[in-house]
């Protein structure tokens, strides 16, 4: 397996993905959209979830089209960005038609981002607009790290951020991750520079560091208890897509085995303090040929859950240092160990 031409969710031929964010308020937001509707499903592994119109999304339910997925910062306040989303789809006349309304449908996920050292106290919830900006920003080339929905994200001890990673499978179908690195554990092994997603890193894509052999990943000999239960930061959210045409229940699967790459990804996961969930896109561009059905998903499983372990790691590498940080970012700490 090789990453597309840009190691990005984009290399799914169709998606899009546009960012805004607000460096004062330290938040974001981030919509995955395309020219054509698309069919999802999610999972939800954390205790602490904020989600809208996910429900639509389980395999026994009706809805098949989707418009749009939009993660965003700002915990309760975030889920507005949906609405902002929401409405400028239906002014382009996107969505399900109903009479002479369309109803564009799109889920969303948010992050705990509120004691990330931004200015919060607004008179106006501002995440309707940055929804509207992230739609309207939408390409296939896209920022990663401190940006969107990873503008303020956090961890465990290091800045979070936005990550996105790909593969293309030997069957030409591809696959790809987006993710909002926001948790309440580490991406890092204790007093090391080296990711957890070590071994599965492509291209020195994240450092090249290599794997850590030095520390065990439950005691920190500092002061003796794993550093990321101290954590203020909680939930993960994050997006696998691929052109291969998936049912509902199959897109399920798809998110349930790329809630290992979080796993593998961060050290400890799927807390009762973090609201983790992956949601599972199938554009339904690439048929699966019936002899090669149960194959393929397993391997188009097995390249999500990579897929999220990289994406994750370099949301964090390439996070960047702002005013308004309460933590410090991963090259400011690590940058020398290259």
């Amino acid at each position: 397996m090789k990453p597309g031409k840009h190691n990005l969710i984009t290399d799914v031929p169709g998606l899009q993905v546009g960012n805004a964010h607000d460096t004062k308020i330290n938040t974001g937001v981030t919509v995955l959209t395309s020219d054509t509707p698309f069919l999802a499903s999610v999972d939800v592994m954390g205790g602490a979830p904020g989600t809208r119109e996910t429900d639509c999304l389980a395999p026994e339910n009706l809805v098949n089209d989707i418009d749009a997925i939009v993660l965003s910062g700002g915990s309760a306040f975030g889920l507005d960005a949906a609405s902002g989303v929401t409405d400028a789809l239906a002014q382009t006349g996107r969505g399900f038609p109903v009479g002479p309304m369309t109803v564009p449908i799109v889920p969303a996920a948010i992050i705990f981002d509120l004691i990330n050292g931004g200015d919060k106290q607004w008179s106006n919830n501002p995440y309707n607009q940055l929804g509207r900006e992230a739609l309207q920003h939408s390409q296939t080339d896209f920022e990663l790290g401190t940006a969107g929905a990873g503008t303020g994200a956090t961890t465990a001890n290091l800045k979070g951020g936005l990550g996105s990673a790909s593969v293309v499978l030997p069957s030409g179908h591809t696959v790809g991750a987006l993710v909002v690195v926001n948790p309440h554990g580490s991406v890092v092994a204790p007093e090391s520079a080296q990711f957890w997603a070590a071994p599965f890193e492509v291209e020195n894509e994240f450092g090249g560091l290599g794997v850590c052999t030095k520390s065990n990943p439950l005691y920190n000999p500092k002061n003796e208890k794993f550093e990321a239960f101290n954590a203020k930061a909680n939930t993960t959210i994050g997006i696998v897509a691929t052109d291969a045409v998936l049912d509902k229940a199959q897109a399920k699967r798809f998110a349930v085995a790329a809630q290992d790459g979080l796993a593998r990804a961060i050290v400890p996961s799927h807390t009762l303090f973090d609201g983790d969930l992956i949601f599972g896109v199938s554009t339904r561009q690439q048929t699966i040929p019936e002899e090669k059905n149960t194959e393929t998903q397993m391997a188009l499983g097995h390249a999500a859950s990579i897929c999220m372990a990289r994406a994750i790691a370099r949301g964090v590498f390439l996070a960047r240092s702002g005013t308004n940080d309460t933590l410090p970012c991963w090259h400011s700490v690590h940058a020398t160990d290259q």
